[in-house]
């Protein structure tokens, strides 16, 4: 039978938590909340209700979950909770800014005579804004030119003259009033240069002159560029010439006659791009003699005393007149030009980017030459704007406390600070005192109450902290009311009163009709809060806790129950498994009746997230007061401590079980070398985890720069057990670097390897490995070439490594020897004038190294080179083919030593020189070849030598030839065609050779249909054929006349359309050549053109 308050709590209990986890999981961040956060280096001076005013990184801290928290909380707790944020969300307060007003720079010839002055801010109830112009308020009802926009100040019609100037935005509602920084206006135009005529400048030859640009009216900065003659050909600036962006004027240290000329100053506006041209002035040169050498004059130098704001990029400017022209040099007096600064324009310009306090200092610039020197000296100062270190924040204070607020701010010079309360200025008097950037108000009244700013300025800037005070005057109020608690049987139980009152009320509890009064097991703490030691049910019932001030009073009842404390049981307590295996961990808990429970798993402490683990992990509710978590696939990270928490709304209890998983060994601790030889390496290491399973065996592992990774390694002793920490690798590669590491394995398997050792390198020794692939042949005349594989470094087993070529000629006793001291050598070549081509040897090859000599490889027969042909090629024969082609053939030299590869073919014509001549070879063993692009009518002469790999044999002897006479160079002419059906007649004028050309033979007439592969050749001797077409399509016709030569010049295309029953005549000359008569005119349905005629 359950008790008569069980639904009643059951309900609240499922409604707080329903309400509770819509307000922490998806509960957006009230807008009164996200106003009043403002970031604070610096800890509150206050008490705990101050709060930051813009610090958008806060928010609300998430509190526990009830059902797993360490403190019990009530259902009615939770309702409270979710009251107090309802009314956050409707919290009124003073304005914040959003968007405070920027510098702006107005273009005077925009087309759009507006400038916008932006201004927003937040606040409860919604601020209204005011502007001021150079601390004059804009009104504009009185002048229509303003206008406001929300918060933003829209100026129509801006003109210098009376908008120019400091404005600032001023935000308040019913809580107070701030002011926004200051944001000037400016405005950007660029005037016209005096049109009045600039007289010229004359001086002497070696004479520095200055030309001066005197720029017109203009706002912001302008940039400076100078004119030569005529645009856009602009003075180029070097050690002679340099234009001052401070002054404008273009400074010619020594005047040369290539200066003579007409200068034009130009100036760009730097935000409206606009430009604008001097009224040019002339420079000439004096006749009266030419200028001596005089000493450097600096004419243009930066101030005497340069302010500069940090993080800008400063230009210090040095240039001066002087005969020869001056070289300038930089130096900080006192210290080091920064590394990061620049020379400009020649060492000019002195270019410091980013500038920093450190780069403060006196700087020189100095000119030289032959004829002396001159320096300047001048002061470069850095000033910081102030810089916020310590901010006010939003406080809720009741009336008659202490205020105490401090604001701090860096900056060079350091800055002054004042206080505004809703925008006018605070003073210190009576109760308020006001240090520096502290503000006291003694005993706060409800009248102080409003908007606070503390501002911090020096002479290059103004910054501002603003913050909100509140001064609470209210009865008390308890929300919740009533509360319920439940407490566990034997434990302590805390009845808390916190009621909202300003100023703190007076707190007592009663209960029943009977007033608390303290003792040993009932006690009153500091914090009004009711503690009862050791409860019991005696203690069940109402406890009526009451607040009272001078404004009212207030009283909360706190409905006590005592229930049963809960058990846990967790099993198994303790279980060993294999990774790989699953496991069933069972909690069970034995709780009142009344109450509901609430399960949470945890892994070393750690909540589960059965969402971002539940590959492994899985929670199974078996009944109301039991449940399981099942883990499967059990790695080696699993194992360690698993607790069960449950909980109820009167207590919680853990349990914890412990989960053992064998596993293969974790990986083995530091490999240390202890020693090396030549093919060993003791090792040592330290005992990993053997993860529940004892390890049976190690494995070592080496690699090299020759291995493909990590390869296992022979052992001494092998096998290496697992009780053991030390052995010794054998069979290494000598003088080889090598790292070394250690796997440990157990029944389970093979674990991670160990970190690798440190590298080392085996000792030297002599070498054990041959040469492989000894070969050779080839070369030239009376060589032997020996060739072989070279030995890898990975076995060359030391320093001074190389090979020993041995051989003998065969049926002979004695070897020769011959060192090659290169490691990476392949090849030895041996000469000797005295043995015959193809002679055989016996070739063995060696190694050797510091450390002596090692294996010859196995012995092979090599025969010595067969040499370069030693006959010419005989029967050579040449004859023309045309004026432009020779073919020449030849017969091979007689079979022996020496055979050609190829051959080459020299020609030369008669008047020329052999070497003067041209080359051509053959692509393989070929006797023939036909040589192209020769001069007609010329004798020749052609020779022919064979070839191979080792070089070229003798020459033939040459043979001479002449090419034929080139062909007719005129083309036919007078081209005639008659066209019958499928049938055309052509004719043309006889082509004549002349005294140096070839005799015409015949003549080749080509045709082709356009658009298509068709092609017909026709031959005659004759000046006229017949051509048959297929019908239907577009024809070419040409024409050449053939000779010994070889074929004429081609004459002029004729182009026919053939369409069936057609007959048609046409001459060369021209279309209008034909007949005038009606009936050719008609004709003329399928015309022929020749091609020149379109």
């Amino acid at each position: 039978m359950g008790s008569p308050w069980k639904p009643f709590l059951l309900l609240s209990v499922i409604s707080g938590l329903s309400d509770f986890a819509r307000a922490v999981a998806a509960r957006p961040i009230s807008y009164a909340a996200v106003l009043r956060m403002k970031q604070d280096s610096s800890s509150s001076v206050l008490n705990l209700r101050s709060r930051p005013r813009q610090h958008l990184g806060g928010g609300l801290a998430t509190p526990d979950w009830p059902a797993f928290s360490s403190h019990p909380l009530s259902a009615l707790s939770l309702l409270s909770f979710q009251e107090d944020n309802r009314r956050g969300e409707s919290e009124e307060f003073g304005p914040v800014f959003i968007q405070e007003p920027d510098d702006v720079i107005f273009p005077l010839d925009s087309d759009e005579k507006k400038v916008m002055m932006h201004c927003e801010a937040r606040g409860n109830p919604p601020p209204t804004y005011s502007w001021h112009i150079n601390g004059t308020e804009v009104d504009s009802e009185t002048d229509y030119r303003y206008s406001f926009i929300d918060g933003d100040l829209l100026i129509t019609n801006a003109s210098e003259i009376t908008d120019y100037g400091k404005y600032q935005c001023k935000a308040e509602n019913s809580f107070g009033t701030i002011l926004s920084r200051d944001a000037l206006l400016q405005f950007a135009y660029l005037g016209a240069f005096s049109t009045r005529t600039r007289g010229g400048v004359s001086v002497r030859e070696g004479q520095g002159v200055v030309l001066m640009c005197t720029s017109p009216p203009h706002s912001p900065e302008i940039i400076y560029s100078w004119v030569f003659n005529e645009f856009p050909s602009f003075v180029a600036e070097d050690s002679r010439r340099f234009i001052s962006q401070d002054t404008g004027n273009l400074y010619i240290s020594k005047v040369q006659p290539s200066d003579v000329g007409s200068y034009i100053c130009l100036v760009k506006n730097t935000v409206t791009n606009a430009r604008v041209l001097s009224p040019p002035t002339p420079l000439t040169l004096k006749t009266d003699g030419v200028m001596g050498e005089y000493e450097p004059k600096i004419e243009v130098h930066f101030p005497t005393s340069v302010l500069a704001a940090k993080g800008v990029t400063v230009r210090l400017e040095c240039f001066a007149l002087g005969n020869p022209v001056p070289t300038i040099t930089w130096r900080k007096i006192n210290g080091n030009i920064p590394k990061k600064a620049r020379l400009r324009k020649s060492q000019a310009v002195l270019e410091i980017s980013n500038i920093q306090l450190e780069d403060s200092g006196t700087y020189e610039c100095k000119a030289e030459n032959l004829r002396g020197g001159t320096a300047f000296k001048g002061h470069l100062q850095v000033y910081t704007l102030p810089q916020w270190v310590r901010m006010i924040n939003d406080t809720q204070m009741d009336s008659g406390e202490k205020l105490q607020w401090e604001c701090k701010a860096i900056g060079r010079p350091r800055p002054t600070y004042r206080w505004l309360r809703n925008g006018l200025p605070l003073t210190s008097q009576g109760r308020v005192e006001i240090v520096n950037g502290e503000l006291i108000i003694h005993k706060v009244q409800q009248t102080d109450s409003g908007m606070y700013q503390c501002v911090a300025e020096n002479k290059y800037g103004t910054i501002y902290s603003n913050a909100e005070l509140k001064i609470l005057a209210s009865a008390p109020v308890f929300v919740p009311n009533p509360i319920r608690v439940i407490a566990t049987l034997g434990k302590d139980v805390s009845l808390e009163c916190k009621p909202r009152a300003s100023p703190k009320p007076r707190i007592t509890w009663r209960r029943g009709d009977r007033r608390i009064q303290p003792n040993k097991r009932i006690m009153l703490l500091r914090n009004n809060t009711l503690k009862i030691v050791n409860s019991s049910r005696a203690d069940e019932g109402n406890y009526v806790c009451r607040a009272e001030n001078q404004l009212g009073s207030a009283e909360m009842t706190a409905m006590l129950w005592v229930k049963e404390a809960m058990r846990v049981v967790l099993s198994p307590s303790r279980v060993e498994v294999t990774v790989g295996e699953s496991v069933v961990l069972s909690c069970k808990a034995t709780h009142d009746t009344s109450l509901d429970v609430a399960f949470q798993w945890f892994f070393n402490q750690e909540p589960i997230n059965f969402e971002q683990d539940g590959g492994h992990f899985e929670y199974i509710q078996t009944q109301s007061s039991t449940v399981d978590l099942m883990i499967r696939s059990i790695l080696l990270k699993h194992a360690g401590k698993y607790g069960c928490r449950a909980q109820t709304s009167a207590d919680a209890v853990f349990a914890e079980a412990e989960l053992l998983v064998r596993g293969p060994p974790g990986p083995p601790g530091v490999v240390i070398v202890e020693e090396i030889t030549d093919t060993t390496a003791t090792l040592s290491w330290t005992r990993g985890l053997d993860n529940h399973s004892p390890i049976s065996t190690y494995n070592l592992q080496a690699r090299s720069p020759f291995s493909l990774g990590w390869q296992t390694v022979k052992t001494d002793p092998d096998p290496v057990t697992g009780d053991m920490e030390s052995s010794m690798a054998v069979e290494l590669n000598p003088w080889v670097e090598y790292e070394f590491r250690v796997v440990a394995s157990n029944a389970i398997g093979t674990g991670d390897p160990s970190a690798p050792s440190r590298r080392v390198r085996t000792k030297e020794a002599v070498p054990s490995v041959a040469p492989l692939n000894v070969g050779g042949g080839n070369g030239r005349r009376h060589e032997l070439v020996i060739s072989w594989e070279p030995v890898s470094e990975e076995f060359q087993n030391g320093e001074g490594f190389g090979y020993i070529v041995a051989f003998r000629a065969n049926g002979t006793r004695g070897w020769k020897e011959k060192m090659v001291t290169s490691a990476d050598a392949t090849m030895y070549k041996y000469r000797d004038e005295t043995f015959p081509p193809l002679t055989p040897f016996e070739v063995k090859v060696g190694v050797y190294n510091n450390k002596g000599d090692g294996p010859f490889s196995d012995v092979v027969i090599i025969h010595s080179a067969e040499g370069e042909p030693r006959e010419a090629p005989s029967d050579v024969k040449a004859y023309s083919i045309s004026s432009s082609e020779i073919r020449i053939t030849w017969k091979p030299p007689s079979p022996g030593p020496g055979k050609p590869r190829g051959y080459e073919v020299s020609y030369w014509k008669e008047m020329e020189q052999e070497e003067a001549g041209k080359k051509q070879c053959t692509v393989k063993n070929e006797t023939s070849m036909v040589l192209t692009g020769l001069e007609g009518n010329s004798l020749y002469l052609i020779a022919v030598k064979g070839f191979n790999s080792i070089g070229q044999g003798p020459a033939s002897a040459a043979v001479t030839v002449k090419t034929r006479k080139s062909p007719p160079a005129q083309p036919p002419a007078n081209l005639m065609w008659i066209q019958e059906g499928n049938n055309v007649s052509l004719s043309w004028d006889p082509v004549k050779a002349k005294d140096n050309e070839s005799d015409v033979i015949g003549y080749m007439v080509l045709l082709k249909q356009e658009g298509r592969s068709y092609n017909q050749v026709t031959r005659t001797i004759n000046p006229s054929t017949v051509l048959s077409l297929p019908e239907g399509g577009t024809y070419i016709i040409e024409v050449c006349a053939l000779s010994e030569g070889g074929e004429g010049a081609i004459s002029s295309q004729v182009r026919l359309v053939t369409s069936s029953g057609v007959r048609a005549k046409s001459n060369q000359c021209s279309v209008h050549c034909l007949p005038q008569s009606l009936t050719w005119t008609a004709l003329l349905l399928v015309i022929l053109v020749p091609s020149a005629s379109w």
